[in-house]
């Protein structure tokens, strides 16, 4: 379901994007190797507590929130890693940790890290951990408007 909303969204769009089905894997990182894809083109989807708010990082498989300098950049009191009961309401119908990067499809706010932008292209989760979307990320910034996050400020 949600690899068909996010398609039908891309579509609507009008957004060049190709789908790449992987062997199960669940981690970014591995993910990135059973796929064939760059590792600093694989985007990782980690879910925050800002305050009392759900959020979305966004950054490379291989980094990693640094919850501290991130509540420091976007003035928060408080930020932590959201746990899985959480959200999986919000993100119903997707596989827990697959979630695209995608949050404004379910009204959550958008941090991606500035090193993604550097990169043609981006590719994530599509809602499950066997599927990926790949697509230039001057669409997903287009479409996602998210805040870019310089590199000191939310990933050790």
């Amino acid at each position: 379901m949600p690899a068909r909303m996010l398609k039908d969204f891309l579509d609507e769009k009008g957004v060049e994007y190709v789908t790449i089905q992987h062997s199960p894997a669940f981690t970014a990182q591995g993910i990135a190797h059973s796929a064939h894809v760059p590792g600093k083109e694989m985007a990782k989807t980690t879910i925050l507590r800002r305050d009392d708010e759900l959020v979305m990082a966004v950054m490379p498989a291989n980094q990693k929130v640094d919850v501290t300098a991130f509540a420091e950049a976007v003035d928060a009191t408080h930020v932590e890693l959201a746990r899985e009961p959480d959200f999986a309401q919000t993100f119903s119908g997707c596989e827990l940790g697959a979630m695209p990067p995608f949050g404004n499809l379910w009204g959550v706010p958008v941090y991606v890290s500035e090193e993604l932008g550097e990169n043609e292209n981006i590719t994530f989760n599509a809602g499950s951990h066997v599927e990926l979307v790949r697509m230039r990320y001057t669409d997903f910034e287009r479409l996602v408007h998210p805040v870019v996050m310089q590199r000191t400020h939310a990933v050790l």
